[in-house]
């Protein structure tokens, strides 16, 4: 690791390399995230890359992480804030195009690559962005982010930051002989500068999922009356340098866009404290709602006064009916109010998960993840148990379907043996392995999931499903149930294994659903939209599709 001090002017050195990509990956105090950052770097599909860090002042081991890659260019500064260490990355950059990294955020495989190959088709464009997809601080991705823009990006942008995610953009880097970003503006940084350009530039979007983007407890993200306060800043400074009706119209739009957006997160932290990621004074969410969504307000104040009179004058039954007729946003009844109903039993209605109910509920997640990836069930593919799954998903894309069973007698059965000690099995064999509701069966866990890496061929993928919240076995397999699982473990025992970068985890389940699956409900018994409510909290099943570096 080579350590540099920015030059005080902050610019360019030399000519860039062409093709060589820059990738700068600013740190405060999220050493314990950058590996992962500059593992997702390093994977990446295209070459030339170069490595930056930027350490803005950071006081845990930011140093000592970026230290042990010793193709990393690490530089030091004074803590000055992100705007200052982008400039500063930015500054010693020497490729040809340029990506802004955040250290608890990384990217995928092939985002690189796929960006470079945007901006060499559209030689015009001075920057591309694309899709991403958000995950919790376990890597549990949440949900994709997706925005189509087809075109009139400087309009669009001044409505919203339609890209959300800055490290899903790449830059050409003379840009930064022009432009810089702003070291006073606390957040929104990024919105500002995009605004500068688009407004002078043709740029370039797409949809094709590029990043991930971790949220945890100090996103500046979270900080919403900065953020509402810092967008809006951003936004007021086109405001002399628009020239047309539609600008203007476009103008006016982005300010009610995010006085509505952040009024609404606020009302929501207002209402649920326990749903902020961070907790914000209510003092403070109040003036700043007041100020920027006054009606949202006075709404929220006389809806708080008459949901204390209610309480205090309507019978339990009279708050469940208003909460039916969507006059409160949701019901919770006081303490002794529960209506327990069927549930209040301390037998379950089914103990055969539900098959005798219409289905067990957690087959609905587990077939719609092979559904899902069932581009993936391809050429020679091994299932445990049987190869039902692999012939219902894979169909005429599989070349050769292989059995695992532990039982010779199984006449299914390829190979025969335990998966976490099966050297029977040659290396690197299978495009495709599908592995459901088995790792808890197996007391070697570590074992199997090394045995997968090994006969899995290069670029081949794991398709696995675990149980979270369950009842146990009555009878097969009563005695082999050993483990159950969460987001955080499963995530544990593959990057063991597996870079971090190549495990995509998903938990599927709410309060509700988990419930219904304890009591043995079947699948018929509950709603598409009970059933598709995630709450990570309450996992009921969690799925991993993982992949083998090429």
């Amino acid at each position: 690791m080579q350590s540099y001090k920015a030059k005080e002017d902050g610019r360019m050195i030399e000519e860039p390399e062409p093709g060589l990509v820059s990738v700068v990956i600013t740190c405060y105090n999220h050493g314990r995230f950058l590996g992962e950052a500059i593992d997702s770097v390093r994977f990446q599909t295209w070459s030339p890359i170069e490595i930056i860090v930027v350490d803005d002042g950071s006081t845990d081991h930011t140093r000592e992480v970026a230290g042990a890659y010793p193709e990393v260019r690490y530089v030091y500064q004074e803590n000055q804030g992100l705007s200052a260490a982008r400039n500063t990355g930015a500054a010693h950059s020497t490729g040809e195009f340029v990506v802004f990294l955040d250290a608890d955020d990384w990217l995928f495989p092939d985002a690189i690559e796929y960006n470079v190959g945007e901006l060499t088709e559209n030689p015009d464009a001075v920057f591309v962005s694309g899709g991403y997809r958000m995950v919790d601080r376990n890597n549990t991705i949440l949900y994709a982010v997706e925005t189509p823009i087809e075109g009139e990006h400087y309009l669009r942008m001044l409505e919203s930051n339609y890209i959300g995610m800055h490290a899903t953009v790449m830059y050409r880097r003379w840009l930064f002989d022009t432009f810089r970003y702003d070291p006073s503006l606390r957040s929104c940084e990024d919105y500002d500068i995009y605004l500068q350009i688009t407004r002078n530039y043709p740029v370039i979007h797409h949809t094709h999922q590029l990043a991930a983007y971790r949220l945890h407890t100090s996103n500046m993200s979270a900080n919403t009356p900065v953020m509402l306060e810092m967008a809006k800043k951003a936004l007021t400074r086109q405001e002399k340098d628009l020239k047309s009706e539609a600008e203007r119209k476009a103008y006016k739009k982005g300010h009610k866009f995010w006085s509505d957006y952040f009024g609404w997160e606020l009302l929501k932290r207002l209402r649920y404290d326990s749903d902020s990621p961070r907790m914000i004074p209510r003092e403070v969410a109040r003036k700043t709602l007041k100020k920027h969504q006054p009606f949202l307000y006075y709404r929220y104040r006389g809806m708080r006064e008459l949901i204390n009179i209610v309480k205090k004058v309507v019978p339990t039954f009279g708050q469940r009916w208003l909460h039916q007729a969507k006059f409160f946003p949701s019901f919770i009844p006081a303490v002794g109010k529960v209506a327990t109903g069927d549930f209040r039993r301390v037998r379950p209605f089914s103990t055969e998960f539900g098959y005798d109910r219409g289905g067990p509920v957690d087959r609905y997640y587990i077939e719609n993840f092979l559904r899902r990836h069932a581009d993936l069930i391809k050429g020679r593919v091994l299932e445990i148990g049987d190869n039902s799954y692999t012939m219902q998903f894979g169909g005429d894309r599989v070349e050769k379907s292989d059995v695992l069973h532990v039982h010779s007698e199984n006449p299914l059965a390829t190979f025969v043996g335990d998966l976490s000690d099966a050297p029977q099995i040659p290396d690197n064999l299978f495009d495709c392995i599908i592995l459901t509701q088995t790792l808890h069966l197996i007391y070697n866990m570590k074992g199997a999931v090394d045995t997968c890496m090994r006969i899995l061929k290069p670029g081949g993928v794991l398709l696995l499903t675990v149980p979270g919240i369950s009842h146990i076995d009555h009878d097969e397999w009563n005695e082999n149930w050993l483990w159950s699982f969460t987001s955080g473990s499963l995530q544990r025992l593959l990057s063991e294994v597996f870079p971090k970068n190549q495990i995509e985890i998903k938990t599927h389940g709410n309060v509700f659903i988990a419930t219904a699956f304890l009591y043995g409900m079947g699948v018929s018994e509950v709603t598409k939209y009970e059933l598709d409510w995630t709450d990570p909290h309450y996992q009921v099943i969690i799925t991993a599709k993982v992949v083998k570096p090429q």
